[in-house]
């Protein structure tokens, strides 16, 4: 889905939007304000939130404004993505429970477009229908062994 060497640079805000764009069967609503919610068959997978009470600067008590969420499969994969205090990915109390997890937008750069491409992906797989999602594995076969969902 990368060109070559493009998924070794860093990641940028435009990327999420080309790669949400890029999975098949997407339709894209307004959500308030300019922030676009990507939808696979009426189910949103990646969207920009506005900022909310949950998500503020721990030293400032600001609201983020700059929060993206993304879907995961399970919870098993959401903690794998917020458990390490370094990573980019967060969650808040408002998502316990919830299968997604919160990036600011000004900690994208963190990740490689690579990366990045392949959350926007697993969010698009963990949304799809059983059919769409076997349809894309099957047409983009992992690089390396991952575990993904196969309903």
């Amino acid at each position: 889905m990368t060109k070559t060497g493009d998924g070794d640079r860093p990641a940028r805000v435009e990327d999420v939007h080309e790669l949400a764009l890029s999975m098949p069967h997407v339709t894209v609503y307004p959500g308030t304000g300019d922030n676009p919610i990507y939808q696979v068959g009426g189910k949103s997978f990646v969207f920009f939130r506005n900022p909310r009470p949950d998500a503020v600067d721990p030293d400032t008590g600001e609201r983020y404004p700059d929060v993206i969420v993304f879907w995961v499969e399970s919870q098993a994969d959401k903690l794998a993505l917020v458990q390490d205090e370094t990573s980019p990915f967060f969650t808040t109390p408002h998502f316990d429970g919830h299968a997604s997890v919160l990036l600011r937008a000004a900690r994208i750069g963190e990740l490689t477009r690579a990366e990045l491409a392949e959350v926007v992906q697993d969010a698009w797989l963990s949304r799809a229908s059983a059919r769409r999602a076997a349809d894309w594995l099957r047409a983009h076969p992992p690089s390396t062994p991952t575990p993904r969902r196969t309903r």
